[in-house]
Protein backbone atom coordinates (compact mmCIF):
# COMPACT_ATOMS: atom_id res chain seq x y z
CA UNK A 1 0.00 0.00 0.00
CA UNK A 2 2.87 2.26 0.79
CA UNK A 3 4.15 2.19 -2.37
CA UNK A 4 0.60 2.88 -4.03
CA UNK A 5 0.69 5.64 -2.14
CA UNK A 6 4.18 7.21 -3.15
CA UNK A 7 3.01 6.62 -6.68
CA UNK A 8 -0.11 8.92 -6.35
CA UNK A 9 2.16 11.22 -4.60
CA UNK A 10 4.67 11.51 -7.36
CA UNK A 11 1.58 11.76 -9.71
CA UNK A 12 -0.31 14.31 -8.19
CA UNK A 13 3.29 16.29 -8.11
CA UNK A 14 3.53 15.51 -11.97
CA UNK A 15 0.57 17.13 -13.12
CA UNK A 16 0.54 19.80 -10.83
CA UNK A 17 4.29 20.84 -12.53
CA UNK A 18 2.33 19.82 -16.02
CA UNK A 19 -0.58 22.77 -14.72
CA UNK A 20 1.47 25.40 -13.49
CA UNK A 21 3.99 25.32 -16.73
CA UNK A 22 0.64 24.63 -19.06
CA UNK A 23 -1.83 27.71 -17.72
CA UNK A 24 0.04 30.52 -18.00
CA UNK A 25 0.35 29.69 -21.88
CA UNK A 26 -3.21 28.49 -21.76
CA UNK A 27 -4.19 31.92 -20.29
CA UNK A 28 -1.86 33.69 -23.27
CA UNK A 29 -4.28 31.72 -26.53
CA UNK A 30 -5.96 34.13 -28.17
CA UNK A 31 -9.64 34.35 -28.27
CA UNK A 32 -11.10 34.64 -31.17
CA UNK A 33 -12.91 37.69 -32.65
CA UNK A 34 -14.97 39.49 -34.97
CA UNK A 35 -13.43 42.39 -36.52
CA UNK A 36 -14.98 45.56 -38.11
CA UNK A 37 -14.87 49.00 -39.20
CA UNK A 38 -14.96 52.14 -36.36
CA UNK A 39 -15.18 55.75 -36.96
CA UNK A 40 -15.01 58.31 -34.63
CA UNK A 41 -17.04 61.60 -35.30
CA UNK A 42 -15.77 64.32 -33.76
CA UNK A 43 -17.52 67.35 -32.83
CA UNK A 44 -14.74 69.16 -34.68
CA UNK A 45 -15.49 67.60 -38.09
CA UNK A 46 -12.95 64.82 -38.12
CA UNK A 47 -13.87 61.39 -38.76
CA UNK A 48 -11.36 59.11 -37.71
CA UNK A 49 -11.06 55.47 -38.78
CA UNK A 50 -10.04 52.34 -36.91
CA UNK A 51 -10.40 48.56 -37.21
CA UNK A 52 -11.75 47.18 -34.09
CA UNK A 53 -12.44 43.40 -32.39
CA UNK A 54 -15.69 43.09 -31.08
CA UNK A 55 -16.24 41.64 -27.70
CA UNK A 56 -20.11 41.03 -27.33
CA UNK A 57 -20.19 37.76 -24.87
CA UNK A 58 -19.68 37.35 -21.68
CA UNK A 59 -16.41 35.47 -22.11
CA UNK A 60 -15.30 38.01 -24.87
CA UNK A 61 -15.81 41.22 -22.32
CA UNK A 62 -14.06 39.47 -19.59
CA UNK A 63 -10.87 38.57 -21.75
CA UNK A 64 -10.79 41.75 -23.68
CA UNK A 65 -6.98 42.75 -24.65
CA UNK A 66 -5.46 41.09 -21.83
CA UNK A 67 -1.99 39.44 -22.68
CA UNK A 68 -2.07 41.22 -25.47
CA UNK A 69 1.45 42.59 -26.98
CA UNK A 70 1.13 44.88 -29.63
CA UNK A 71 -1.94 46.36 -31.58
CA UNK A 72 -2.12 48.07 -34.34
CA UNK A 73 -2.14 51.85 -34.63
CA UNK A 74 -5.40 52.06 -35.50
CA UNK A 75 -7.01 49.30 -34.03
CA UNK A 76 -8.95 48.61 -30.58
CA UNK A 77 -11.35 46.79 -29.26
CA UNK A 78 -15.48 47.32 -29.12
CA UNK A 79 -17.12 45.83 -25.84
CA UNK A 80 -21.23 45.69 -26.11
CA UNK A 81 -22.65 45.36 -22.96
CA UNK A 82 -26.12 44.99 -24.85
CA UNK A 83 -28.26 47.05 -22.57
CA UNK A 84 -27.07 50.70 -21.10
CA UNK A 85 -25.43 50.27 -17.47
CA UNK A 86 -23.02 51.51 -15.04
CA UNK A 87 -19.49 49.41 -16.52
CA UNK A 88 -16.26 49.21 -14.32
CA UNK A 89 -13.07 47.99 -16.14
CA UNK A 90 -9.71 47.13 -15.06
CA UNK A 91 -6.31 46.24 -16.53
CA UNK A 92 -4.79 42.98 -14.70
CA UNK A 93 -3.25 40.67 -16.94
CA UNK A 94 -3.54 43.36 -19.69
CA UNK A 95 0.17 44.48 -21.00
CA UNK A 96 -0.81 47.25 -23.42
CA UNK A 97 -1.28 50.90 -21.72
CA UNK A 98 -5.41 51.67 -23.25
CA UNK A 99 -7.18 54.69 -23.59
CA UNK A 100 -11.49 53.97 -23.02
CA UNK A 101 -14.12 55.71 -24.23
CA UNK A 102 -17.51 55.12 -22.64
CA UNK A 103 -20.49 55.71 -24.68
CA UNK A 104 -24.14 55.52 -24.44
CA UNK A 105 -26.70 53.71 -26.77
CA UNK A 106 -25.92 56.13 -29.60
CA UNK A 107 -22.63 56.05 -29.57
CA UNK A 108 -21.91 58.96 -28.07
CA UNK A 109 -18.73 59.36 -25.94
CA UNK A 110 -19.70 60.28 -22.04
CA UNK A 111 -16.55 59.51 -20.59
CA UNK A 112 -12.74 58.64 -21.94
CA UNK A 113 -10.40 57.16 -19.12
CA UNK A 114 -6.79 57.91 -20.79
CA UNK A 115 -3.53 56.08 -20.33
CA UNK A 116 -4.91 53.52 -18.24
CA UNK A 117 -2.07 51.80 -16.94
CA UNK A 118 -0.88 47.97 -17.39
CA UNK A 119 -1.43 45.46 -14.47
CA UNK A 120 -3.36 47.90 -12.97
CA UNK A 121 -6.47 46.51 -10.43
CA UNK A 122 -7.77 49.90 -10.12
CA UNK A 123 -10.95 50.01 -11.27
CA UNK A 124 -12.21 52.03 -14.09
CA UNK A 125 -15.43 53.70 -13.71
CA UNK A 126 -17.76 54.54 -16.50
CA UNK A 127 -19.34 57.08 -14.73
CA UNK A 128 -22.55 56.56 -15.89
CA UNK A 129 -24.94 54.45 -18.06
CA UNK A 130 -22.97 53.38 -21.39
CA UNK A 131 -23.37 50.52 -23.58
CA UNK A 132 -19.92 50.32 -25.39
CA UNK A 133 -16.56 50.99 -24.24
CA UNK A 134 -13.68 51.37 -26.85
CA UNK A 135 -10.58 50.85 -26.01
CA UNK A 136 -7.54 52.17 -28.18
CA UNK A 137 -3.72 52.35 -27.64
CA UNK A 138 -3.21 54.78 -24.76
CA UNK A 139 -2.56 58.33 -26.56
CA UNK A 140 -4.54 58.02 -29.29
CA UNK A 141 -7.25 60.30 -27.62
CA UNK A 142 -4.72 63.29 -27.05
CA UNK A 143 -3.08 62.80 -30.58
CA UNK A 144 -6.24 62.75 -32.58
CA UNK A 145 -8.09 65.40 -29.80
CA UNK A 146 -10.74 62.57 -29.54
CA UNK A 147 -13.43 64.22 -26.76
CA UNK A 148 -16.74 63.77 -24.68
CA UNK A 149 -19.17 64.25 -27.43
CA UNK A 150 -17.75 62.78 -30.55
CA UNK A 151 -19.92 59.44 -31.84
CA UNK A 152 -18.49 56.17 -32.32
CA UNK A 153 -20.04 54.76 -35.63
CA UNK A 154 -19.94 51.12 -36.33
CA UNK A 155 -22.41 48.20 -37.63
CA UNK A 156 -22.15 47.21 -33.83
CA UNK A 157 -23.63 50.60 -32.85
CA UNK A 158 -25.68 51.41 -35.35
CA UNK A 159 -27.74 47.91 -35.89
CA UNK A 160 -28.52 48.17 -32.16
CA UNK A 161 -29.18 51.58 -31.76
CA UNK A 162 -32.26 52.21 -30.00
Amino acid sequence: MRGLSLFHAIRSAILALFFMAALPALAEEQMRFDKEPLLIQTAAGKVLHFTVEIASTPDQRARGLMFRKTMADDAGMIFDFDEPRRVTMWMENTILPLDMLFADDTGTIRHIKENAKPYSRDIIDSMGEVKYVVELNAGVVAKLGIKSGDRIVSATTTSKAK
